[in-house]
């Protein structure tokens, strides 16, 4: 989908050749003389629009206008989140519409979070998959025209956020992908293509490679499948040569039947979605590809099948991990922690600045935060904050969770190092405390998406989340806003509840 930023006002929206005009109605609208003030003025007062957002009302060959169909959606305060809202709003018309040109007049106030809002939403609500149809019918919309008061003002935005729309949508697309096309292999490939495209550098390895680095933990989650597991590194170097890159660590189980401890039928075929954090980390170098920023990134994706067959590990195993650390293998459908660990251990390799991993981790998570929030655990106060803001300013947000030392304590066993569960109580801060042993060496946060990377139901689908939070921070890096790096376990709130 193509996007295009203009200079309009309400005048010159009535002007602009489209399919539909869509005209954001904010508290305390100003009306001018032109057309579109007149029509919005007129249904204000007569009650057929109010600017809470949501609310929408359609009108057809207006006096005036150019586009045959306007579409008047109100948008609350014209924050960020009420655009989003709006544009949302709008999308159930526009897909019925056979729009193929769309504009869009943003508040006269927007700024760049208004901005990101509208083109991310239009390319979030407009997306179709059409991969495995046999008779596709794809996005039927294909241009957009943004108006807003000033584009040289904008532009920046306008280009981060059409970064960020593109790595969000290469993230739903793989992670829509059923099984049997998104393997580890597919992951690999893919990666290879985000580097020739985009001039990262790449490597993926396969199970020989592996093993001779001592990834014992991964190797064993994947030794039940008949496809082969892949560990990707891509990296991006737009930074300094010796500046110390962040690392993203993105779970890639592309399949997840549970292994030896199966998980029920039911909604089995959402566990497609298990390697949400992979295509997470594939979108973020998407969008950095496009934006190409002066930082070092690096991204690792541990990927293979949890599947059950003869050779498949089994409930009482002891692993041996690339740390050394040995676990004793309590539920073989607590693998993702599995994979990651010897991820984070490679991840020392590169002396980063802050490592930050994102897993479809646990249903407790779930649970605990259902599908609006990402669950957040960091040992680092300045990582947090970070992330925080970066969900905030992307509408991708993450909700802080604790580290405290106890809940660590039912990982103790008596035959191995640790154990790879505990109880049901406090799960996904269980399953964190797992990884945390893995992550001594440096600055580490942790993102627990299992509610919010797909959702179920009638509009079952990915989401691409996180995508946005990760390129807002990653941005703010390059900006040099961001505080400089603390050594882990140093923090209190590390040891509390944020």
């Amino acid at each position: 989908m193509d996007f295009e930023l203009k200079t309009l006002d309400a005048a010159g929206a009535a002007a602009e050749k489209s399919d539909v005009l869509l005209v954001l109605v904010t508290e305390g609208f100003k009306a001018g003389k032109d057309p579109v003030s007149r029509l919005v003025s007129a249904a204000l007062a007569a009650r057929d629009i109010e600017p809470k957002a949501g609310k929408v009302l359609q009108a057809y060959r207006c006096e005036g206008i150019a586009a045959p169909r306007v579409l008047l959606a109100g948008a609350g305060d014209g924050s960020g989140k009420k655009i989003q809202a709006a544009v949302h709003a709008a999308a159930g018309v526009l897909r019925t519409s056979g729009a193929k040109r769309l504009t869009i007049l943003l508040p006269a106030a927007s700024g760049a979070d208004g901005v990101r809002a509208a083109v991310c939403a239009t390319a979030d609500s407009s997306y179709v998959y059409v991969t495995t149809k046999s008779k596709p019918e794809g996005r039927e919309l294909k241009k957009v025209v943004v108006g807003v008061a000033d584009a040289a003002v904008q532009r920046a935005a306008f280009v981060r956020a059409k970064a960020a729309a593109a790595g969000v949508e290469f993230a739903r697309e793989l992670g829509n992908l059923p099984p049997n096309y998104a393997t580890p292999t597919r992951l690999g490939e893919e990666a290879k293509k985000l580097a020739r495209e985009h001039g990262f550098k790449v490597e993926v390895m396969g199970p020989k490679e592996v093993e001779k680095i001592g990834m014992g933990s991964f190797m064993a989650v994947a030794q039940g499948s008949a496809q082969p597991l892949r560990f990707i590194v891509l990296r991006h170097e737009g930074g300094a040569k010796g500046d110390a890159p962040v690392v993203l660590v993105g779970k890639g189980i592309t399949f997840d039947s549970g292994g030896v401890s199966i998980k029920p039928s039911a909604d089995m075929d959402e566990m497609k979605f298990d390697m949400g954090g992979a295509a997470s980390v594939l979108g973020t170098f998407r969008a950095l590809g496009e934006l190409k920023p002066k930082i070092n990134v690096v991204g690792l994706i541990p990927s293979c099948e949890n599947m059950l067959d003869g050779s498949a590990y089994k409930p009482g195993d002891v692993l041996t991990s690339l740390s050394g650390q040995t676990i004793e293998v309590l539920n073989t459908d607590a693998e993702g922690r599995l994979i990651l660990c010897d991820a984070l251990t490679y991840a020392e390799r590169f002396k980063p600045r802050y490592v930050v991993d994102i897993a479809t981790l646990t249903g407790a998570c779930v649970v605990a935060l259902g599908g609006v929030r990402s669950g957040l655990f960091a040992t680092d106060d300045a990582l947090a904050e970070q992330l925080q803001a970066a969900g905030d300013a992307a509408l991708d947000p993450v909700w802080r969770l604790p580290l405290d030392d106890e809940y660590a304590d039912g990982l103790k066993t008596n035959f191995a190092d640790v154990a790879n569960v505990a109880g049901r109580a406090a799960g996904a801060v269980v399953a964190a405390k797992f990884l945390h042993r893995f992550t001594q060496n440096y600055p580490w946060a942790h993102l627990d998406i299992a509610g919010t990377a797909w959702k179920s139901g009638a509009g079952k689908g990915s989401t691409g989340r996180p995508v946005g939070l990760l390129l807002e921070f990653l941005l703010a890096q390059e900006a040099g806003s961001a505080a400089p790096a603390k050594r882990a376990g140093k923090s209190a709130r590390a040891k509390a509840a944020a």
